[in-house]
């Protein structure tokens, strides 16, 4: 890369985190927990999220904010669940990054608890944008194979969160889980991993505690 492509990407990158920064902290100065969901296209990110909000949504105020190339289909999906959704369309870009977000959040109310943004389906790109989230989860499906976080190491390096996604295919297909688990925390020891299933709703309980868990410690820290 040339030395001037560097100082614009770092520039870009530098811009990125002072918006983010800024993002953070208003939201967690009202309480409302932000997460940001990455992965590869398809891996069920918005299947996940409809669950969730059948565990979450009956007793915590919770939206989303969708990010995709092209289309609101998955911000629809979202709609007919009866949460609150904001599609941003990037029109061709792979991320979203802090300024997309600012530009929603007039619009955020200030009694959520929950704020889930939906990144762009893709491993590389998101991995480099903070979005002014508090917790940050990485996707990982059964059909994508067992050996994505070594290939994709940004993405994990960066996350708090490995979700092993679609675990009813186990045995179905060639997917060892307990290699995925070990790539995943050989890559990032920090990482909590849960084990999901959207169909049969394996995991789905014990992420929605833990994302409580973390609602209540960001209160705590800011009371």
């Amino acid at each position: 890369m040339k030395k001037k492509e560097v100082m614009i990407l770092e520039d870009l990158l530098g811009s990125n985190k002072k918006i983010a920064g800024d993002i953070r902290k208003k939201l967690s100065e009202k309480g409302i927990l932000a997460i940001n969901l990455l992965s590869s296209p398809g891996a069920g990110k918005t299947s996940l999220l409809e669950q969730l909000s059948e565990v979450l949504a009956p007793k915590y105020q919770m939206a989303v904010i969708e990010g995709d190339i092209e289309t609101e289909r998955d911000a629809e999906r979202i709609r007919n669940k009866g949460i609150q959704a904001w599609q941003i369309s990037t029109g061709g870009a792979c991320h979203l990054d802090a300024k997309m977000i600012g530009k929603l959040f007039s619009e955020i109310p200030t009694d959520l608890d929950f704020l889930f943004i939906e990144n762009v389906g893709n491993l590389v790109c998101p991995a480099s944008f903070d979005l002014g989230e508090n917790l940050r989860c990485v996707l990982l499906s059964v059909p994508e194979g067992d050996d994505k976080p070594k290939k994709y190491p940004k993405a994990f390096i960066t996350s708090d969160v490995l979700i092993l996604s679609k675990t009813d295919l186990l045995g179905k297909l060639p997917f060892d889980i307990e290699r995925a688990k070990k790539e995943g925390l050989d890559v990032n020891p920090q990482m909590k991993v849960f084990q999901t299933s959207a169909v049969d709703g394996t995991g789905i309980n014990r992420l929605a505690r833990y994302f409580i868990d973390c609602l209540k410690e960001l209160r705590r820290s800011h009371a």
